[in-house]
């Protein structure tokens, strides 16, 4: 027997399905799902686009027309996707509300035995529970906010933590983005934003309230991705704490070189991305910005973006946001090799633990 399933329901036991099944075309796949789903379209993308304007003319030959299709991708997906699977396989299935595409494939499977469950509601169901959590996941978190001036190496601690044992929330990384406007990833495009907040969504679940939670300091937005007001909310309260990091200016270069060194092999990228600075820092100031470049004059260029556009105002912004920021804790990073970052890891969270004990 099979049976259907609350959005609450199957997120509680989302760990416990054998599979997560979407039906939905690719595109709308693409653009989001539920994490570990599988693409198992019962229309792609012109066949949906298809039923879709022929529904607008004629319902009732859009209908027929959709069964048919739908009838022939299930078949082939049995066909292709569900041999030798045991009887006791129990599947997760949603389309975009819950409707006659996953109830097509549901139906199947559970005609063939297997204990395969319908999301009621479907994405949209799906969706509506991201939003509403994303907004009040947030606050139950202890949040440790690594601060610094760009290049002081927030992001290779974070890592470093993690590697501890530490809980981190890595929005870079999620959002494939450094965070600036030369932050773009060289061979990895942005998640779209349902994207985002879904693996946010998911990340924010796995965390505990019970332990500390490092981050570090995020504009609104990381590139194109915004994050939740709720999460900028809880990381600019008063009950975060902040971690200064101080990184001597060599030191902070050597870094940006390492994490920008992509832009050796394409100069132009660089001054491309350069041009979004100029209504923020003059036209000459740029342009003198991209002639280093163009001349391999790479450590020269990121000192002095360091200097003249990075530094200036960021620290006085960052308190703005950040109350904790005046009684932050300062760890001293005089490099960012592993050997370095991992004691640096160590001693943070000794301090933090002294601090807890208190």
């Amino acid at each position: 027997m099979s049976y259907t399933i609350s959005v609450g329901e199957a997120i509680a036991e989302l760990d416990r399905f054998d599979a997560i099944l979407d039906v939905r075309s690719p595109a709308e796949f693409a653009e989001d799902h539920l994490p570990g789903a599988e693409n198992w379209p019962v229309l792609d993308d012109e066949e949906r686009r298809i039923v879709g304007t022929l529904y607008a003319q004629n319902p009732l030959e859009a209908r027929r027309l959709g069964a048919a299709l739908v009838a022939r991708n299930v078949a082939r997906l049995l066909d292709e996707r569900t041999g030798g699977r045991p009887k006791t396989w129990r599947p997760l299935v949603y389309c975009w509300r819950g409707g006659q595409r996953s109830l097509s494939l549901h139906w199947f499977l559970g005609q063939i035995g297997f204990r395969s469950r319908q999301l009621v509601g479907g994405y949209k169901a799906y969706r509506s529970r991201v939003r509403d959590d994303l907004a009040t996941l947030p606050a139950q978190f202890d949040w440790q906010v690594l601060c610094g001036r760009t290049g002081s190496g927030k992001t290779r601690l974070l890592q470093a933590l993690a590697r501890e044992g530490a809980q981190v929330l890595d929005l870079e990384a999620l959002a494939a983005h450094r965070g600036s406007v030369l932050g773009a990833l060289p061979d990895l495009a942005q998640p779209t934003q349902k994207s985002f907040d879904s693996a946010l969504w998911a990340r924010l679940r796995q965390l505990s309230p019970a332990r500390p939670v490092y981050v570090e300091s995020e504009s609104r937005k990381i590139g194109r991705i915004a994050l939740p007001e709720a999460l900028l909310a809880a990381l600019r309260g008063e009950r975060s704490g902040c971690v200064w990091l101080d990184m001597p200016d060599a030191a902070r270069v050597e870094l940006l070189l390492q994490d920008y060194g992509h832009f050796a092999a394409d100069p132009e990228r660089f001054c491309a991305a350069l041009d979004g600075l100029v209504e923020l820092r003059g036209r000459a100031r740029v342009e003198a910005w991209q002639a280093q470049a163009r001349q391999g004059d790479w450590a020269g260029v990121f000192a002095a973006l360091m200097r003249d556009h990075y530094d200036p105002g960021y620290e006085r912004s960052l308190r703005g946001h950040y109350p904790a920021l005046a009684q932050a804790f300062r760890l001293a990073l005089p490099a960012a090799d592993d050997e370095t970052l991992a004691r640096a890891a160590r001693d943070l969270l000794r301090a933090d633990a002294h601090l807890a004990r208190r």
